[in-house]
């Protein structure tokens, strides 16, 4: 395990980079579009409803949390809830962001497969996060390759769930620009209105930082099988 530290450098640096870029990319993009009002003073609670509405789903309760960008629907539970600098702000990120997630809404209502294979193995990549990294380096000082590969498919989990997630959260982004136009909130026009291109701003910044979790997440699954084959190879 003497180079491990050298690999780990390798496969993990361009996936931390990435992500820094992307929530830089991120943050800047909300944190310019929460300070303009758009033109129809709509909360993101508001908006959220209006989609919501718009496709049927009346019984969709929606919550404010705490946080910032810690929005999310739970599709267990049928709850969309959004961050308290969401829901009850009158802004272009605020609109964007709720739209999204009321978009994940819709994607339960239809049966959206993508969506649904998450949702089934959430509980084993819960426990694939939390066990992988463990059996891995356990096998790896005991040198059991057995329990090191077991320990490798586990945390394969979470990097099958970070490409399950970029469709989920690509198809969400879709639909919320799409059905913010419908309900009349944001102008869509020929390129879109200044509204809708600002709403699309913050969700394409947003997509980068999904692309760049599964980006590091296949990095780390690569180091973790070139870490466990290097010392079985050692041990012929």
């Amino acid at each position: 395990m003497g180079g491990g530290f050298g690999l780990y450098i390798i496969f993990l640096l361009p996936g931390l980079l990435f992500s820094l870029w992307a929530q830089s990319r991120v943050k800047g993009a909300y944190s310019k579009y929460s300070q303009i009002r758009n033109d129809k003073s709509v909360t993101g609670q508001q908006a959220a409803r209006a989609v919501l509405d718009a496709n049927g789903l009346y019984d969709v309760p929606i919550v404010a949390i705490p946080g910032e960008l810690t929005d999310h629907y739970d599709p267990r539970k049928r709850v969309l809830r959004l961050s308290e600098s969401v829901y009850g702000r009158p802004s272009i990120a605020a609109i964007g962001v709720a739209a999204h997630e009321a978009g994940h809404a819709i994607q339960h209502s239809k049966g959206y497969a993508p969506l649904k294979a998450r949702t089934t193995i959430v509980p084993a990549v819960q426990i694939g996060s939390k066990l992988g990294f463990l059996l891995v380096f356990v096998g790896l000082m005991i040198q059991v390759s057995g329990l090191a590969w077991f320990g490798v498919a586990l945390f394969a989990l979470t990097t099958i769930f970070a490409f399950i997630t970029l469709p989920v959260e690509f198809d969400a982004s879709k639909r919320a620009k799409a059905a913010l136009v419908q309900v009349g909130l944001v102008d869509g026009g020929v390129k879109g209105g200044s509204e809708s291109q600002g709403v699309s701003a913050v969700l394409d910044a947003a997509a980068w930082t999904y692309v760049a979790g599964f980006a590091t997440s296949l990095l780390s699954l690569l180091y973790y099988i070139t870490l466990v084959s290097g010392s079985s190879g050692r041990r012929r």
